[in-house]
């Protein structure tokens, strides 16, 4: 395990009704509030409403709504322009992980004189942000807890991310009960996000006993949770469980000492970039090709590990049968919970695999991952998923 330093400011408030401390925590960075939300399914569930009854009253509330999934940067430019005009104190992020990446992005552009972009693709530094609060409605990214974001931009074809100390949110809600209306596609590719976060970190070379017992723990939730979430959507200990797995999947807990780069998510953000697809999606597709693609001798004893910790292979078997089972439960796991398992279900075809395949390799560090991948195994990951 190698030395780290460990941050995480954001204070959790987690559990039904945890929102009526809203206004509390808003207070602290003053009365003018910008309020992001995505497509306008919290306005059919109750959940715009709950979050209005904190603030209307006591704050004068400005609106950045219909974000979108894979969010752009003209929402970005929208809500830094809101934000300038009315002078905005503090934002509140009501959404999901696409409407919670955009509000780091506007509370980091507030204060940068140029083009949001720049943020985005590190051309400049972010220096200063406003002060963001968190209602989530998902279990997928863990973006209320951490400093990641992750913004594309259409015209250039590009997905990119970005981390910053000063966009972790102040203060995050998670209300187990916001995600009972969730579409059961929605509730899938969370769950295929959050399993991808804890694989992303899971399968280096580092040794972190702690980091991994606990990834493993992640991991064992989701799969026995994502089913009874599915078949039963109000059932509260499921959602529980979810909501907080995915939570602790990106706050860094699993990632401490095993410092590297992603291989599925860079490959993924390319998908999106190209195609606009759903990020959980995309990732569930991508994982088991990618898996095969890296299983080797020197990647053996993780996936041994995987199979006996996780899926609870028999031991007796040979490591080799171990490893190969591990990952045929992974890719059943994900098509059993309706996520469709091929890119061509989805529309996608070969024309463009090249082109992506170059531009993950460019966007990536692949040749620092568990396995170092050429650009030519990208193209041959995205061939598998066709």
């Amino acid at each position: 395990m190698q030395k780290f330093t460990f941050y995480s400011p954001t204070k959790i408030f987690f559990g039904k009704n945890q929102i009526g401390y809203l206004s509390t925590q808003v207070q602290k960075y003053g009365q003018k509030v910008l309020m992001t939300y995505g497509g306008g399914s919290i306005k059919k569930n109750g959940i715009y409403e709950a979050v209005m009854e904190e603030l209307e009253d006591e704050f004068e509330v400005f609106e950045l709504g219909g974000i979108e999934p894979n969010p752009k940067i003209e929402s970005v430019r929208q809500g830094v322009e809101i934000c300038r005009r009315e002078k905005i104190d503090v934002i509140v992020a009501v959404g999901g992980g696409s409407v919670m990446d955009a509000s780091k992005a506007i509370a980091a552009g507030y204060y940068y004189e140029a083009d949001p972009w720049d943020l985005v693709t590190g051309k400049a530094r972010i220096r200063k942000a406003l002060p963001l609060l968190t209602v989530v409605t998902i279990n997928a990214t863990g973006s209320e807890m951490n400093g990641n974001a992750v913004i594309s931009n259409p015209k250039m074809q590009e997905k990119l991310g970005f981390f910053s100390e000063l966009v972790y949110p102040k203060a995050s809600f998670l209300d187990p009960t916001y995600l009972y209306s969730l579409p059961t596609i929605q509730t899938a590719a969370g769950t295929a996000d959050t399993m991808s976060h804890v694989f992303e970190n899971y399968f280096k070379e580092e040794k972190a006993p702690i980091q991994d017992g606990l990834a493993e723990a992640i991991l064992r939730t989701v799969i026995h949770y994502t089913p009874i979430a599915i078949q039963d959507p109000n059932n509260q200990e499921a959602r529980s469980n979810l909501m907080w797995a995915s939570t602790m999947a990106l706050n860094n807990m699993t990632e401490v000492g095993k410092p590297g780069p992603w291989s599925c998510h860079a490959m993924e953000h390319e998908l999106s970039a190209f195609y606009d697809i759903t990020h959980g999606v995309g990732l569930a597709i991508l994982t088991p090709r990618w898996m095969e693609r890296v299983l080797d001798e020197k990647s053996l004893e993780k996936f041994v590990d995987y199979g006996m910790n996780v899926w609870g292979i028999d031991k007796d078997k040979e490591p080799w049968a171990i490893a190969e089972e591990s990952i045929k439960k992974t890719f059943d796991f994900f098509k059993s919970i309706g996520i469709p398992m091929t890119l061509g279900q989805l529309g996608i075809g070969e024309e463009r695999v090249k082109e992506m395949a170059k531009c993950a390799y460019a966007h990536g560090s692949f040749n620092k991952t568990y396995r170092s991948l050429t650009e030519k195994d990208i193209e041959n990951i995205y061939r598998a998923c066709l």
